[in-house]
């Protein structure tokens, strides 16, 4: 790495003009800055710029050379004026080409061009006007509405910021026919008169072929503009290859190709062809892209130690080929003294063996005939030792898996040889994971966790040694686990976005969030913590994109999520009434504001002031998409509207009231709805409709059907008429017609009503059955005269009823059902069902119309046939033993027949498996069984039916419940005779016991009684049985029962009680009676075979005890 600051002395600089010296300190107008070789040239003392236009360039020199500056071109800028011209009108031929000259004054820079009219209004331009790239102004054909007067080329000057205009172009056109103005249109421009067409030429380039020369690097513009009547189209090609699209832009109406950087594959001969319907014409452009110089290889300072080698290599390239020149401190190096050491080759100055004293600044001046380069190179010769240039003991954290850069900035004259070597072992580092550039930085291509560690890079030269360490710390990225959401919210409701982090608990990390790229004000209402962002009563102006940021010392993460607003849309604005019509208005508004949220509809509402004045009443709803609507009215009504708009939020407050409208009389255009005819009684019609208006009055129309007499009507206000005094259900034709002052409103057409109904007259008869089943039968019937009926014929309907069952004993229920037959036919049937098997029914028939039943038709029984029963009543499985299962169940509440049994199937199960299966029955009378079990663990699953002559009935099926465990309390002794508290324990009492006995037989010896009940923990009978000696018989008729509370099995086996306390005993040594009492100690113990065998679980009571201690 090559560093100048160790040899910067005190620079010089100075300037030539036009290639000699450049006395700045005789010109007063010309100053140098301090510390800088930057000239300034002042005028505001006077002087003209343009004595001071030419070549310059800055020399800066010190003790170890001189080095030069690029040259500058220095020229003044000019906006010349345009020169006085009187331009004559132009004068052309409708349908002729056409080109208005520009010819700008020329400026430096060149200016911009551009054509207006008198009114500052650029010139319209298309396919057929446009502007050529050196700023005329081309018409491809004239037509007549190109007549101006005041055609103006403009000239702006960029760097002077002034625009000069060009005396302005008068165009007259002449036509061959009359023109006038209205006859323009696009599509034919001439308006219908004749023009001669003509066939494509070029006015701009002339000729078949042209040339461009055009820079690398700079920018390519071709033009091709045709005249021709149609206007011709353009198009481009390119020989021997396609347009290369990436980089080629068609400007100007497909008239200019543009090639903004070009390169030299873009060299070639370029097609552009004008065509319209008469032909086509082509030309060529033959495209030559020089290039001034550029640099392959630039060159760069040179630090050498004494007899070292080395080199300079200055290499460029151009078209044509550039010519290099050397040059040492500002002079060629052909005039320069003589150095052995030092050889020049052309692009390239070798050094051997180079001397202290021999540094310079050199050189290379690459040029052609389109440009120049110049780059100065400082070789410098020292002797110096290696040192670090970098702070010491740095440390660096990285984020894991990311590429990491370990920097060492070094210098040293011989070039020191630089190592890396990571918590001091090994060899160097350089390879796989690891990279050492050549300016010192060692890369570690993806840091992980083991790559933390101490690094150490080591600069080696024949002078000396010099080192530095840098610390590396691998740390966990900063994430955001659970971004922001976009959401969607009501105005007032509450946002909550999460930003919840993941980082590296060594590194601190801030949390902060942003509204729309700016810092996010949070205030008052605003609730931020380390996961979230809360804004309660959320309104408009919080609408927009939330970012969080999450930052450490080293990286960052980010979430975005955008907030939308939604409320309710503002009101409507601005109704409008228009249309009007007699019984019709239009009505307009302008939706307001849906605030995000579409508007779905439109209510319409309406106000009168006659009936119902200031109650606002529903109209109608309209589609979201419509503002425009016509409504249909009724007449005679003083109307105004609103309009409320709806969207998912809500409804809107409604709009302002539209101007009131009056509808007009009109006759009505409505027929009453909902015409019919029926009879309430059997000498009357009721003839009803619904009311379609106010200030109504209907006609009404009846006659009876089919008889051809005369209509008779009345007309009414109401909405009903009874004809009175009719026949029993005869039809009738009814119509109806609505009138008002206006007029009669249109006919209805004529519906069918009915007189009222009377009671049928006859019965159903010869009712029978046939076919009885288990639980249906057929029924059959002779049906009845259909003008018996005298109403509308609804059914046969059939009454029956369970008039007792057939199996002894068996109390039913006699509630009557009812069955429907709709049947016109000559021999009438159907199928009763659903019936009860075993049992004997009951039935008869009448005929019912809309509104009465017959007579009764014969009564008739009949008995269904056995079948099977219904599950039994229940079925319980109580185990109440460890080995046995009790079943019990209940006869079936239908047996459907004469019970003969029960049916038992059984099979052990385990999990999903099933042994064989069993089977048992029972007879009728048998309502339980007991089953023994082979293990305590064995599991069943039972199926019981019951039984009759036709077979099983219904199955009812349990599964054996698990090992229950027994409600008494079995106390499960444990040896505890090894443990010392218990060999203590039982030390004491027994002390206790032996002073008990001496005070039983002091109280004995004197005749008295001791109240042992008291002390034992066993209830005994109320009065002790007293031995014939006078001692107590302790062993009463309940010693051979269970303790209190208990439940035994039926085999004698206990099982421990869920309510024991041997889980909470110390050791499981101890146990607690129901009552709380310690019994453990009193327990005398077991073997585990004895528990278990068939004798009493009974507890020892403490006297027995003492006799077992005595």
């Amino acid at each position: 790495m090559v560093t100048l600051w160790l040899f910067v002395l005190w620079l010089r600089f100075s300037w030539r003009r036009n290639g000699k010296f450049f006395n700045i300190v005789k010109d007063p107008r010309v100053t140098m800055r301090k510390r800088s070789g930057t000239l300034e040239i002042g005028f505001r003392s006077g002087g003209r710029p343009e004595d001071y236009e030419g070549e310059y360039q800055c020399f800066a020199s010190n003790d170890h050379g001189v080095a030069l500056s690029n040259k500058i071109l220095l020229r003044v800028s000019k906006a010349p004026l345009w020169p006085k011209e009187v331009l004559e009108p132009v004068v052309v031929t409708e349908g002729s080409p056409l080109v208005l000259p520009c010819n700008p004054p020329p400026g430096l820079p060149p200016p911009f061009t551009f054509w207006m009219n008198s009114a500052m209004t650029p010139i319209p331009q298309d396919k057929r006007v446009s502007m050529g790239l050196n700023g005329d102004l081309y018409f491809s054909n004239v037509i007549a509405q190109d007549a101006y007067t005041d055609y103006s080329c403009n000239a702006r000057f960029l760097f002077t910021h002034t625009i000069q205009q060009k005396n302005p172009f008068t165009l007259k056109v002449q036509t061959k026919e009359p023109y006038n103005d209205t006859s323009y249109n696009a599509t034919d421009p001439y308006g219908g008169r004749k023009v001669a067409e003509s066939t494509p030429t070029f006015l701009s380039p002339s000729g078949s072929e042209s040339s461009k020369m055009v820079l690398r690097d700079e920018q390519l513009l071709l033009e091709c503009i045709a005249a021709g009547l149609p206007t011709p189209a353009i198009k481009w090609f390119k020989k021997g290859g396609d347009l290369p699209a990436q980089k080629v832009k068609l400007e100007n109406f497909n008239k200019t190709l543009k090639i903004v950087s070009v390169s030299e594959e873009d060299a070639g001969v370029y097609v552009c062809m004008a065509n319209n319907h008469l032909g086509s014409i082509r030309h060529s452009i033959f495209v030559q892209v020089k290039a001034a110089p550029y640099w392959l290889d630039k060159p760069t300072d040179l630090v050498l130690a004494p007899d070292e080698n080395g080199r300079l290599v200055c290499r460029a390239n151009g078209n044509p080929k550039p010519n290099i020149q050397w040059l040492i401190n500002g002079q060629p190096i052909d005039s320069s003294p003589p150095n052995m050491n030092r050889e020049v080759l052309g692009d390239t100055i070798i050094f051997r063996s180079v001397q202290m004293g021999s540094s310079a600044v050199y050189q290379c001046n690459a040029s052609n005939q389109h440009g120049y380069l110049l780059a100065n190179a400082f070789v410098s010769v020292l002797d110096m030792p290696p040192r670090m240039l970098g702070p010491k003991n740095q440390l660096i954290k990285v984020i894991e898996n990311n590429r990491t850069f370990l920097d060492c900035p070094f210098f040293g004259s011989p070039l020191p040889e630089l190592r890396w070597f990571k918590n001091g072992q090994g060899s160097g580092l350089d390879g796989g994971q690891y990279r050492v550039y050549i300016n010192g930085t060692l890369e570690i291509k993806r840091a992980r966790a083991e790559d933390e560690g101490t690094y150490t890079c080591v600069a080696n030269s024949i002078l000396g040694k010099a080192e530095n360490q840098v610390r590396l710390e691998v740390k966990e990225p900063t994430r955001i686990v659970r971004a922001p959401e976009h959401q969607s919210a009501i105005r007032g409701s509450t946002v909550r976005f999460d930003c919840k982090v993941k980082s590296d608990p060594s590194l601190p990390v801030t949390v902060a969030w942003t509204k729309d790229d700016k810092p996010l004000n949070h205030g008052w209402r605003l609730k931020k913590d380390d996961e979230s962002l809360t804004i309660p009563n959320v309104n408009e102006g919080d609408e927009g994109a939330y970012t969080c940021t999450v930052k450490s010392e080293i990286d960052q993460d980010s979430a975005s999520a955008r907030l939308t607003v939604l409320d309710r849309p503002d009101p409507p604005m601005d109704l409008d009434l228009s249309d009007p019509a007699a019984r019709s208005v239009r009505l307009t508004w302008i939706p307001g504001n849906d605030h995000r949220s579409p508007i779905t509809e439109f209510l319409v509402q309406f106000e009168e002031d006659r009936w119902e004045p200031g109650r606002w009443r529903n109209l109608s709803t309209y589609p979201g998409d419509l503002n425009s609507v016509i409504l249909q009215l009724a007449p005679f009504v003083n109307y105004q509207f609103r309009v409320i708009a709806i969207n998912s939020v809500g409804q809107s407050q409604p709009s302002r009231p539209s101007p009131r409208y009056k509808t007009t009389g009109a006759a009505p255009d409505a027929i009453p709805r909902g015409l019919r005819g029926w009879g309430s009684k059997k000498d009357n019609m009721e003839i009803t409709w619904e009311r379609n208006g106010a200030n109504l009055h209907y006609c009404v129309w009846w006659r009876r059907k089919d008889t051809g007499e005369e209509w008779s009507n009345v007309t009414t206000v109401g909405s009903k008429h009874i004809v009175q005094n009719t026949e029993t259900y005869v039809p009738y034709e009814i119509k109806i017609q609505a009138i008002n002052n206006v007029g009669s409103g249109p006919e209805s057409n004529v519906v069918i009503g009915y007189s009222g109904e009377d009671e049928p007259t006859d019965a159903p008869t010869d009712l029978r059955v046939s076919k009885v089943d288990i639980n249906k039968t057929y029924i059959h019937w002779k049906p009845v005269d259909p003008n018996s009926v005298r109403g509308e014929f609804k059914e046969y309907r059939l009454y029956y009823w369970r008039e007792s069952s057939l199996v002894p004993g068996l109390v039913v229920s006699k509630e009557k059902k009812t069955k429907g037959f709709y049947s016109t036919m000559a021999e009438p049937s159907g199928i009763l069902s659903d019936l009860v098997p075993y049992s004997k029914y009951k039935m008869f028939m009448v005929v019912a119309n809309s509104r009465f039943e017959g007579p009764r038709s014969n009564t008739v029984e009949f008995t269904t046939k056995e079948g099977v029963p219904d599950a039994p009543r229940f079925f319980r499985i109580n185990r109440r033993s460890f080995d046995t299962i009790y079943l019990e169940w209940d006869k079936p509440l239908e047996p459907n027949g004469i019970l003969i049994g029960y049916r038992l199937k059984y099979q052990i199960v385990n999990g999903s498996r099933e042994g064989r299966e069993q089977l048992a029955t029972f007879l009728p009378n048998a309502t339980d069984f007991t089953l023994r079990l082979p293990d305590r663990s064995t599991r069943y699953k039972f199926y019981l039916s019951a039984l009759t002559q036709v077979g099983a009935g219904e199955v009812y099926a349990e599964e054996s419940p698990n090992q229950t465990k027994p409600t008494f309390t079995y106390i499960d002794q444990v040896d505890i005779a090894t443990q010392g508290w218990f060999i203590g324990l039982m030390c004491a009492i027994a002390l206790i016991i032996l002073i008990l006995l001496i005070v039983c037989f002091i109280k004995r010896s004197r005749g008295g009684k001791y109240p042992v009940r008291d002390k034992k923990d066993l209830p005994l009978d109320p009065v002790d049985q007293n031995n014939q000696d006078g001692s107590f018989d302790y062993h009463s008729d309940e010693d051979n029962k269970p303790l209190q509370g208990s439940q035994t099995s039926l085999d004698g086996n206990v099982k421990e009680s869920d309510d024991s306390l041997v889980d909470y005993g110390e050791g499981g040594d101890g146990q607690f009676n129901e009552d709380g009492s310690f019994i453990g100690q009193y327990t005398v113990k077991k073997d585990k075979d004895e528990t278990e065998g068939n004798e009493s679980s009974e507890a020892t009571s403490p006297v027995n005890a003492i006799y077992s201690l005595a």
